[in-house]
């Protein structure tokens, strides 16, 4: 059967301004970096993916990496688009990254202008597209020049390959510097992808955020739910087929009787307001102007459908953020590497 999209697709989800530029994100993005890989059904991705477009979900964020294995998530999004969504290309962002391990050798990763255009490529022939709408360096590379990374990004927007440039976790000094590069190129930077969420503020603490504000370019969140630790998971056990016990990035370690705690306390305050904890931790990220959309990765409609519902209630008052701060500065969290300080 054909899929038709839902009529009402844009009348509740917020759409925001990306910085200074023209495009705008929905508040609620959703990331392909798991669950789309070779192991999971295709069926539950294409339900995935056109639920989330009937609820105004329009951007859908990749990498050359993303899978296992590497290339399996763009591949799957270019089925669904050229069948599900071929008539809604136009309506759709589509971006995708490169930086990271892609294939061996000297030429499979990090910031080369040889790395970045033949992944760019490869990436557009997995996912069937003529461009992408967005393209991004997605880690710093301390090796290669700058102006060399950058370089490529505008080749790439110039080329036709993508539409706009970004940069993904990159610090603020590091941002104002390729943010420079690229507008003396006539090419703007006019998006930064880093990882923001309650327990995980580096963002604020580096200045990237007034960066971000000063210089024009919208931030979107990535593991804005701390790599699910900000859901109600983890309040009572761990999972067995939850990230802390099947991750890289979440080391079980994190989960302990002070962690528990808060996000009971967390979950007590979501509750009053009338969210999930997941939801208020969507909320509290979109909190801020410069953050233009939170990027959701999701294996369920369910889980789909709770995250953008965040967008029902994005407001906070003085005292629910002052609460917040209270609780998290009782720990501070280090998400990647699962330990607390």
């Amino acid at each position: 059967m054909t899929y038709i999209a839902n009529e009402q697709r844009y009348d509740h989800m917020p759409y925001r301004r990306v910085g200074r530029s023209g495009l705008k994100l929905p508040a609620i993005s959703l990331g392909l970096w798991h669950h789309f890989g070779e192991t999971n059904s295709h069926q539950s991705k294409v339900e995935v993916l056109t639920r989330a477009f009937d609820l105004g979900v329009t951007h859908f964020d990749l990498a050359n990496n993303y899978g296992p294995p590497f290339g399996a998530a763009e591949e799957a999004f270019g089925t669904v688009l050229n069948n599900e969504f071929k008539n809604y290309r136009d309506e759709i962002i589509v971006s995708s990254k490169a930086g990271y391990l892609m294939w061996p050798g000297p030429y499979g990763e990090w910031g080369s202008r040889k790395y970045l255009l033949s992944s760019c490529d490869q990436s557009l022939k997995r996912t069937d597209l003529e461009y992408f709408d967005i393209f991004y360096s997605h880690r710093f590379d301390p090796d290669t020049p700058l102006e060399e990374t950058m370089g490529a990004l505008d080749y790439i927007v110039r080329s036709g390959r993508a539409l706009y440039a970004g940069i993904s976790s990159y610090n603020a000094l590091q941002t104002l510097e390729a943010a420079a590069i690229l507008k003396d190129l006539g090419t703007p930077c006019i998006i930064h992808q880093p990882s923001y969420s309650m327990v995980n503020r580096w963002i604020e603490d580096d200045g990237l955020t007034n960066t971000l504000t000063d210089q024009g370019i919208g931030g979107i969140a990535f593991s804005p739910l701390a790599q699910g630790l900000l859901t109600n998971k983890y309040l009572n056990d761990i999972p067995a087929n939850s990230r802390a016990k099947t991750s890289e990035f979440f080391n079980t370690n994190l989960i302990n009787q002070e962690t528990r705690a808060i996000l009971s306390k967390l979950n007590d305050l979501a509750s009053a307001r009338g969210q999930s904890l997941a939801q208020m931790a969507l909320a509290w990220v979109l909190r801020d102007p410069c953050i233009s959309s939170a990027l959701v990765g999701v294996s369920s409609v369910e889980q789909l459908e709770n995250c953008v519902a965040a967008t029902n209630n994005l407001e906070f008052g003085f005292d629910e953020l002052m609460q917040i701060d209270r609780l998290i500065d009782q720990q501070q969290f280090d998400i990647w590497t699962g330990t607390s300080d």
